[in-house]
C-alpha cells in the first residue's frame, strides 16, 4: 500500500479515537440515561469532555484538507518529499493534538496544530510542484 494510502487509514483511526474519545467523554459528564435517551434536552458537558468536543471538531476542520490532498498524490501517482513529509508532520501532530487538547496545555497544544497545518501546506507545495 502506499503512503497516501496508509495516510487515510491512520487518519480513520485518529477519526475513531476522536469519536470515542468524545462519546466516553461525554457519558462520564452527563451520563448514560441522557446520553442513550433521545438527547431532547441540552446539557452541560464538563471541562474535560467539552476540550474532548473540540479537539474533534477541530480535526475535523482539517482531515477533510489531508484526505484530498493524499487522494490526488494517489490518484496522480505523485511522490516526493514534500507530500512525504507532510502526511508524516500532519499525521504526527494530529496524534499529539488530541492528548495536549485534553491535558490543557494552550500554548503547546497550538503549536502542535500549526506542526500539524504545516503538514497540509507541505503536501499541497508537494501536489502543486509535482
Amino acid at each position: 500500500m502506499t503512503l497516501p494510502l496508509w495516510g487515510l487509514v491512520c487518519l480513520s483511526i485518529l477519526a475513531l479515537i476522536h469519536v470515542s474519545c468524545d462519546s466516553f467523554l461525554l457519558k462520564l459528564s452527563v451520563g448514560n440515561a441522557w446520553t442513550a435517551g433521545p438527547r431532547d434536552s441540552s446539557v452541560s458537558r464538563s471541562a474535560l469532555a467539552g476540550r474532548a468536543r473540540r479537539a474533534f471538531t477541530n480535526f475535523l476542520e482539517t482531515a477533510p484538507v489531508f484526505i484530498s490532498l493524499a487522494l490526488v498524490a494517489e490518484l496522480g501517482g505523485l511522490k516526493n518529499a514534500l507530500i512525504t513529509g507532510g502526511i508524516y508532520t500532519y499525521l504526527s501532530g494530529r496524534v499529539l493534538y488530541l492528548p495536549a487538547y485534553l491535558i490543557g496545555m494552550p500554548y503547546l497544544r497550538t503549536a502542535i496544530w500549526l506542526i500539524a497545518t504545516s503538514g497540509l501546506a507541505a503536501m499541497l507545495a508537494g501536489v502543486l510542484t509535482a
